[in-house]
């Protein structure tokens, strides 16, 4: 058996590849070796909701059988991974997150699982997760079946949610990438808290089957994973048309780095309060040199304000009418009341009166809010702004204020301070690329594009990461 150092379990997908494809070690070996770290470091992070040693193992020969014959499928052959635990895995549990879920079982595979397993990449766990995606909103990190998943640069402090296992996971090397999924900042978030790269696809692009529905019209899934390349890699494989999601924008995705436009091309959107007063100040300088890292690479950086609009008013309003029709048996049936968060459990009944003519008219602004972003577009290839204004939150830290309580100050100069819902409303891409640290936790830039501009967010974070290594930084054992 091939010794397996600590430099394997945060290589990129392509150093997996080739170790493999010369014979340095095998798929079964690899599974193994990740398997075993999921197993055993997973838990110390509340990061592992169910562990699949025994089918990683079995899918991992496979993929060996397949290359002793010479049968290649892409780079993501033999690669291990985890999902998030809202996406079924046949005969396996998918709790959701959340007790009143704890021993579902469904007997198919989510389309993303089936066309991983397609190219040969190898399901190793099923990863922690926020109860329900965080539906009805939630007060404390602790609001999940396995307890507040732990940031692995201080376990002190979260690693973010709804997808927290996922970005923990990726970020402590115990999985090479992760398939998370997004409503409203939970892909930035946790990828933002942990320092590794992550992308919110276009709304549409990634097949939703077998997935848990939060809202039909905001859901979005996308990987998070060690660097921009990685990204592309796994998009290019879970991306395309199914029928089985209504939602489908019915496009495929080809990553095409050989076709990267210049960055010196580049007009780029940004807010300079975001980089100052909307900042934590332990972050302020790491964000600056981010931003000069753009500057010298050549990109044109243009001082942009966001179009007018109640982004949070609006997707909250949304989400609220789309949950409360998804959970209404969950709320109905009482068990609503077994879930960890009691702010949670309160935001998932209140939702059950959102009014009809307060949804539609939400929709309406939605549609005004898409009409601008491509107006925007039309005279810019991207907008950045910080993933987080600041680091990761201490575990025990209320994540909202209590009822009634003071809410702090916002500057006078907005920012990008909406670009999360807004980004969302419109269902546009993400990319979210680690830019430093403040004190010894990360923060992250992220790039939003128009809707299918994937290549291009992935060419200037290539871009971006060659000339930084904030995505090579490991947490501490």
């Amino acid at each position: 058996m091939a010794t397996i150092g600590n430099d394997v379990f945060f290589a990129s997908i392509p150093e997996l590849n080739g170790l493999l494809a010369s014979k340095q070690i095998s798929a079964a070996e690899l599974a193994r070796a990740f398997s075993e770290r999921l197993e055993r470091l997973g838990p110390l992070y509340h990061a592992l909701a169910l562990g699949l040693p025994k089918q990683a193992l079995k899918q991992a020969q496979e993929v060996d059988k397949d290359l002793k014959r010479g049968r290649t499928r892409g780079p993501l052959q033999g690669i291990p991974y985890g999902v998030k635990d809202l996406l079924t895995v046949a005969k396996q549990p998918t709790t959701w997150g959340a007790r009143p879920y704890a021993a579902q079982v469904f007997d198919f595979n989510a389309t993303v699982v089936e066309k991983l397993a397609g190219v040969g990449a190898v399901l190793t766990g099923k990863l922690a997760m926020v109860e329900l995606a965080g539906g009805g909103g939630y007060r404390y990190a602790s609001a999940s079946l396995t307890g507040p998943c732990l940031n692995p640069w201080d376990r002190t402090c979260w690693s973010g949610g709804s997808s927290s296992g996922p970005a923990a996971a990726v970020a402590a090397g115990l999985v090479p990438f992760a398939i998370g999924s997004e409503t409203s900042g939970s892909i930035i978030t946790p990828a933002s808290f942990c320092g590794v790269t992550a992308l919110r696809p276009t709304y549409g692009l990634v097949s939703r089957y077998g997935a848990m529905a939060l809202s039909w019209t905001l859901d979005k899934l996308g990987p998070f994973a060690h660097n921009a390349e990685d990204c592309g890699l796994i998009l290019q494989v879970i991306a395309g048309k199914d029928g089985q999601d209504p939602g489908s924008a019915g496009k495929s995705f080809y990553y095409t780095p050989q076709y990267a436009r210049s960055i010196k091309e580049m007009k780029i959107g940004y807010a300079p309060v975001d980089f100052t007063e909307r900042v934590d100040a332990s972050a302020r300088a790491a964000f600056q040199a981010a931003l000069e890292v753009l500057r010298q690479a050549g990109a044109q950086l243009v001082e942009t304000k966001l179009p007018e609009f109640p982004y949070g008013a609006a997707l909250s309003t949304i989400l609220a009418a789309e949950q409360a029709s998804i959970f209404e048996p969950l709320i109905a049936s009482g068990k609503v009341e077994e879930l960890a968060d009691k702010a949670q459990i309160a935001g998932l009944k209140a939702s059950l009166e959102t009014p009809a003519k307060d949804y539609l008219k939400a929709m309406r602004i939605r549609r005004r809010i898409q009409r601008a972003f491509a107006e925007l577009f039309a005279s810019l290839d991207a907008l950045v702004a910080p993933g987080r204004t600041g680091p990761a939150s201490k575990i025990e830290q209320p994540l909202t204020p209590p009822p009634g309580g003071a809410t702090p100050a916002a500057p006078s100069d907005p920012g990008f301070g909406a670009i999360i819902p807004a980004g969302n409303l419109a269902g546009v891409p993400a990319l979210v690329l680690p830019c430093g640290f403040a004190g010894t936790l990360p923060v992250a830039l992220q790039l939003i594009g128009a809707p299918f501009s994937e290549n291009l967010l992935l060419g200037m974070g290539r871009e971006f990461q060659s000339r930084t290594d904030w995505h090579k930084r490991r947490p501490p054992e």
